[in-house]
């Protein structure tokens, strides 16, 4: 009888232990990433190529992502709802290529990468990096960050937004 209620309490501290450990790694994984897309919005500011393609034509935006990408990314125009679709880049985020998707609200920019995801499984995460603010989600296969010196609220606003009139229109 001891030795059950030995190997239980080791097994109960192994997956305890396990899930800490994965924890601990998917987080910093996410900081890294927060990290990543923070310096390339910063690289977009600093460098003055803030977009390949100039225009608020979210037709000729999304074109210029095919063969580029694995995937197009959802490109939607949010200027009636405030905030303006300046253009898009290819930019490179841990390593990998993405699409950057820009968009301006008053005096501020708002990056928005788009990468192919791991998996169909939905998430979100909100950060604060280097005094910059960061919206996370996961949907249908594409991981999405929302990077900009807007506040908190503008940008889940700008998200919520995106979101709303991506999966109306391109059918996400």
């Amino acid at each position: 009888m001891l030795l059950k209620g030995f190997a239980l309490g080791s097994m109960v501290s192994a997956a305890v232990a396990a899930s800490l450990v994965i924890t601990v790694v998917r987080s910093d994984q996410d900081q890294r990433a927060f990290g990543e897309v923070v310096s390339a919005h910063l690289r977009s500011l600093q460098a003055e190529h803030l977009t390949d393609v100039q225009t608020s034509d979210q037709h000729t935006v999304k074109p210029c992502f095919n063969g580029r990408r694995d995937v197009a990314p959802p490109v939607v125009d949010l200027t009636a709802q405030g905030f303006m679709l300046i253009g898009g880049r290819l930019d490179y985020v841990d390593g990998r290529a993405v699409a950057a998707i820009v968009y301006r609200r008053r005096n501020h920019v708002i990056n928005l990468f788009v990468a192919q995801g791991a998996g169909s499984e939905r998430s979100a995460k909100a950060e604060t990096v280097q005094g910059f603010n960061i919206r996370f989600w996961s949907e249908q296969g594409l991981n999405f960050w929302a990077v900009s010196d807007v506040n908190t609220e503008e940008l889940q606003e700008f998200v919520e937004k995106f979101q709303r009139t991506a999966r109306a229109g391109a059918g996400m």
